[in-house]
């Protein structure tokens, strides 16, 4: 038991400096390549950032652990709204922008419901196969060109804004890269025979182990992110943060997961998917109705989610 246990702490802290340093790698090639930094973060961050939770749900999924996979990235989402933006909203008010509210929170709620629908046996078929891994990645298409197509409009200021970035050595670049790849991969390894062990010796299901500890294990780049941006005074960020994350862990990662490994649902996923659904529509309630996510809307995002773990704990 300490073995695994200590081989998910390794793993986890391979996971996050390996996300970290490709994330610093990815933006200072595009630095050198000279693209604006706001589709840096759109794409390159984006991926840097949920690297971890990509990485962890293929090698588990392709080692014959689906829900392990599944548990990561629902419990992923759930932790981001639940805990990460509550903490980040109890530190400094999170204000929801108008864009947040029109366009990106409905999308969160309607990707959410799209992957209830798709893995909920009551609805459809149950579970997710390869034709659903598809929907998935072409609403992330749909989602990454609306992005981008208003990041263009402003492209000359973008592109000004690029030039001040120092592109840094080449050498450092090029060992970011290789270095966080490697982590990620390394730390990938470790945290599934990890997750996979302990909860096999504890008798805990592999998707408790992933909607839990790995989960938000995997979720910590984004947890630093947010405090970060709410102490300097930039809380917007933190629900942007937030957002983007679960969105891309949605549409891409477990599209990406499901369409090369159709994954059944875990016993009672679907009451996740249900929860997971409910933060979402939840934050996009708070914004539409008073435009922010105030201390007392993330005191209740953080009671929402220690009830749920509490409840895993007891189901």
């Amino acid at each position: 038991m300490v073995l695994h246990l200590v081989l998910l702490g390794i793993g986890l802290v391979c996971l996050l400096g390996g996300g970290d340093a490709l994330v610093r790698g990815s933006v200072a090639l595009a630095a050198r390549l000279g693209v604006a930094p706001v589709l840096i973060g759109l794409t390159v961050v984006a991926f840097g950032t949920s690297a971890p939770e990509l990485v962890v749900n293929l090698l588990a999924a392709g080692r014959g652990s689906p829900d392990l996979g599944f548990g990561n990235v629902i419990g992923s989402n759930i932790a981001n709204i639940g805990l990460i933006l509550g903490i980040a909203a109890l530190v400094a008010p999170a204000p929801v922008h108008r864009t947040l509210v029109v366009r990106d929170l409905p999308l969160l709620v309607v990707a959410s419901v799209v992957v209830l629908a798709l893995g909920a046996p009551q609805l459809l078929a149950g579970g997710f196969g390869r034709r659903d891994g598809v929907v998935l990645l072409v609403l992330f298409a749909g989602f990454l060109t609306l992005i981008a197509r208003e990041a263009l409009s402003q492209r000359a200021a973008l592109v000004r804004e690029a030039d001040r970035i120092p592109p840094g050595s080449p050498w450092t670049t090029g060992f970011l890269l290789a270095g966080g790849l490697a982590g990620l991969v390394v730390g990938a390894e470790l945290t599934v025979r990890g997750a996979v062990g302990a909860a096999t010796l504890m008798g805990i299901s592999e998707a408790i182990v992933g909607l839990t500890v790995v989960a938000v294990g995997t979720s910590l780049p984004e947890l630093a992110t947010s405090l970060q941006a709410a102490r300097r005074g930039q809380a917007d960020v933190a629900i942007g943060n937030v957002v983007g994350s679960n969105l891309f862990n949605l549409l891409f990662i477990w599209g990406t997961t499901v369409t090369f490994f159709p994954s059944p649902i875990p016993a009672r996923g679907e009451q996740d998917l249900l929860v997971m659904t409910a933060f979402a529509a939840g934050v996009l309630f708070m914004g539409v109705r008073g435009s922010k996510v105030g201390r007392v809307g993330g005191a209740v995002l953080l009671a929402g989610y220690v009830g749920y773990v509490s409840w895993l704990a007891l189901r």
